[in-house]
């Protein structure tokens, strides 16, 4: 096997990037970038911690429901989960974060680069206030670089498309899984309760 291991044999292979991929890295949103972040009701969070350690966090809501709060900052609300908050526990040590938005339907994604900061001013909570249930703290993400990534990866996935979704009983429900994986002794619902369950506490705590 042939280790890449330095810069400069990556672009041996490679060569250097398309001129039009390293001019699109804008240092704040412009509109189109406000227009996407507005239309996606999903967005994934990438963090790491002091030593380095890689996290990854899905985030989900009506669309819009990160905001723009200017050109160079975006509030992310945190709301109730299982109290693990690796995310957050990586900002405090190291307030590097890579974003990923996505809008149903579309196959070019966003992608924001910055430093964020955890924040319980009543002021930025009361931004979410057109949300059922209000945060437990909003992560403010100063924008470093903000650029549109092109459709490719999507659609060599189809991950929009309808007739590429599988049947939810191909796998396992989350409860019976994780059972598995830590020989746990707990009671395993079906993924009708599954999913009622959440809902429930999506309707009750956010």
């Amino acid at each position: 096997m042939t280790k890449i291991d330095s810069q400069e044999k990556l672009r041996d292979i490679y060569g250097a990037p398309m001129e039009i991929a390293v001019s699109k890295c804008l240092p704040a949103l412009d509109q189109h970038c406000k227009h996407f972040i507005e239309l996606a009701p999903f967005a994934v969070i990438s963090s790491a911690d002091a030593n380095g350690d890689a996290d990854v966090s899905p985030r989900g809501d009506g669309p819009g429901f990160i905001k723009v709060l200017d050109d160079r900052t975006i509030l992310m609300p945190d709301r109730p989960g299982n109290n693990r908050v690796d995310t957050l526990t990586n900002i405090i040590d190291n307030p590097k974060v890579g974003m990923l938005f996505f809008v149903p339907g579309v196959n070019e994604t966003l992608r924001i680069n910055g430093r964020a900061e955890i924040h319980t001013d009543p002021e930025l909570l009361d931004l979410f206030a057109d949300t059922p249930k209000p945060p437990i703290t909003v992560v403010k993400v100063t924008i470093d670089e903000a650029f549109l990534h092109c459709a490719k990866s999507l659609m060599r996935s189809k991950l929009w498309d309808v007739n590429t979704q599988i049947d939810r009983k191909t796998l396992p429900t989350l409860g019976k899984m994780i059972k598995d994986q830590v020989a746990g002794d707990f009671e395993v619902g079906t993924q009708e309760q599954t999913d009622q369950y959440f809902a429930a506490s999506i309707a009750e705590r956010g």
